[in-house]
């Protein structure tokens, strides 16, 4: 390991002495995200293995280029998972869980996908309201930076949180700030039992609907509104779960079926997402109305995000996410001209900036992936 790192670090100080951006990839699932690709590949791909796993510690350390597949299996081993339902976007058929805990179903998560890219691209499925964000579960991360010197940040139990904001700030930042070489996580048990509901509605009483439920103590860990359906995953010791679907109401789906639903939404395979126009994540205030734009949504996370496949302009979508007190990101297809993310404020910008100064001086670091300023 210690020469796989000495090679990226010669690597990245010899690419700032000449100014030759790098391009940061290991499994390449994420190219489609953030502005062009740019630069030599820096490939990580040999930066790969479990460091350390502790079930009862209730976390793990691997190195950034270990396929996410890898380690999920190994926490279902021990009764554990990554809380935040990571998207793969691979291709490679593996396994998923069905309802019940068991493999049900091949699913079309790949081998590609790595925890670096994962945590890099900071992208959450389908329980991320419910248990958190992927910049929730970090722990710590060990990085090379753009002047190729390797860093340390937080540690590898909660209790160590020396650097835990700087560790977190790493996820979603794309591969501007450095190239990941190892990331601690907190994992969580998964839940004893699990069912899925349907019930028809529409797009106002689904949102509607979504934010009564969050008022109410129910084991909730997925909600999503499409075509005229709302669906709600109950998880959690069977019981409560029982307890809380014949109160809810609604159409139990069959745990096969269920477990592929969820898994189409994570793993954007689901008809909604090949519908044409540019695919849009709006994150907006959960209790926003419906958005009047042009074009179909899917809603998730108790009404918080709206996915939108739309030919409407950047602007009157960017324009209608603010006003609902949020966001939005081309996520992919579309005019990339006129930029991926929501513009920043001028003094986020600035921050943004300065860090990127601070971790890459020389910019050669994924250049463009979240801003053309750096």
């Amino acid at each position: 390991m210690d020469s796989v790192v000495e090679q990226i670090s010669e690597t990245i100080r010899s690419a700032a002495r000449d100014k030759r951006p790098l391009r940061i990839r290991a499994g390449g699932t994420k190219d489609f995200y953030g502005g062009g690709l740019r630069g030599e590949i820096l490939d990580v791909t040999s930066c790969r293995g479990i460091v350390d796993y502790e079930p009862t510690e209730l976390t793990i350390t691997a190195r950034a280029g270990t396929p996410l597949a890898e380690i999920e299996s190994a926490l279902r081993e021990k009764g554990q998972m990554l809380a935040f339902e990571p998207p793969h976007f691979g291709d490679v058929p593996s396994t998923v869980s069905g309802e019940d805990g068991s493999s049900a179903l091949p699913d079309r998560r790949g081998k590609r996908a790595t925890l670096g890219g994962c945590v890099a691209a900071g992208l959450s499925g389908p329980r991320r309201a419910y248990a958190g964000a992927v910049r929730d579960f970090v722990l710590g991360v060990r990085l090379v930076d753009g002047s190729g010197t390797e860093l340390k940040f937080g540690g590898q139990v909660m209790k160590n949180v020396a650097g835990y904001d700087v560790s977190r700030l790493i996820a979603g930042s794309l591969g501007t700030l450095g190239v990941l070489l190892e990331v601690s996580m907190k994992v969580l048990p998964l839940p004893s039992s699990e069912t899925t509901l349907r019930l028809k509605c529409g797009h106002a009483d689904g949102i509607a609907l979504m934010n009564t439920w969050a008022a109410l103590p129910l084991p909730i860990s997925a909600t999503a509104w499409s075509a005229e359906h709302l669906y709600v995953r109950l998880s959690g010791a069977r019981p409560a779960v029982k307890a809380a679907a014949g109160k809810l109401g609604g159409t139990i789906i069959d745990p096969v079926t269920a477990a592929r639903f969820w898994a189409d939404i994570r793993e954007q395979t689901d008809p909604f997402f090949a519908s044409p126009g540019g695919l849009w994540r709006l994150a907006v205030k959960s209790t926003s109305a419906p958005l009047n734009l042009a074009g179909i949504q899917l809603i998730e996370w108790g009404g918080a995000l709206r996915w939108l496949r739309s030919d409407a302009d950047a602007a009157t979508i960017r324009a209608a996410a603010q006003a609902a007190g949020g966001h939005a990101t081309l996520f992919r297809g579309g005019n990339k001209g006129d930029g991926v993310f929501h513009p920043l404020s001028e003094g986020l910008m600035k921050l943004h900036r300065r860090l990127k100064q601070t971790f890459d001086p020389a910019g050669i670091l994924n250049a463009g992936r979240m801003y053309p300023e750096f």
